[in-house]
């Protein structure tokens, strides 16, 4: 299979003399009607990322994912699908993210590190990414629990214990879940409950 931009981390397609732009510059050009839904990206360390194409397992995959977390989490916290949040020179936009319950549902801002407890991607063609770029941004900001549903080895990875801002900022463990296997969801240090790995991965 012929990689495509989607598939490669972003410092193996970024020129060093390319341009980044802050969050509020990613703000001015949403509000001035230079970038709209439809362009389908995100801001990832400055750079303008192209999410990835639309495909029915990746879409059933989300909705899975989004009734099981829904089921667990309790009153406390929020499951956004497909919004963004607010990290540093990023503001990616997780398949899911659980976030601590606020009264007026950010209506004033994206949600910011401190407020999630758990992010999460479905990955088939952004493997590569989610696993590099997406894991470093997360890992910086000190994101608790990272988790990314693996469609194409049909597993679930979970990853703990961020560093938090370093040189080479990632993840302390990483716990691999397949078929047959449950994955504890813990929320602020609580274990609420558990997800089953095939409650969240579409037949295949």
């Amino acid at each position: 299979m012929t990689p495509t931009l989607e598939m490669m981390p972003l410092q193996t397609v970024t020129p060093a003399s390319f341009r980044r732009f802050t969050v509020s510059e990613y703000h001015r050009l949403t509000e001035a009607g230079y970038l709209t839904p439809e362009d389908r990206v995100e801001l990832l360390e400055g750079i303008l990322v192209t999410k990835m194409a639309r495909n029915p397992p990746h879409e059933a995959g989300i909705n899975q994912l989004m009734f099981a977390l829904i089921a667990v989490v309790g009153p406390d916290w929020n499951v956004r699908i497909q919004n963004a949040i607010q990290l540093g020179t990023s503001e990616p936009e997780p398949d899911a993210a659980v976030v601590r319950m606020r009264a007026n549902r950010y209506a004033d801002r994206h949600p910011e590190a401190a407020d999630i407890g758990l992010l999460v991607e479905v990955s088939d063609s952004s493997l590569a990414r989610d696993r590099i770029d997406k894991l470093r941004i997360y890992a910086r900001a000190g994101v608790p629990t990272y988790w990314i549903v693996n469609l194409i080895d049909r597993q679930i990875e979970v990853y703990d214990r961020p560093t938090g801002p370093s040189a080479n900022p990632e993840y302390a463990s990483r716990q691999t879940y397949t078929a047959g296997d449950s994955i504890p969801v813990i929320l602020g240090g609580v274990t609420l409950g558990q997800i089953a790995v095939s409650a969240v991965l579409p037949a295949a």
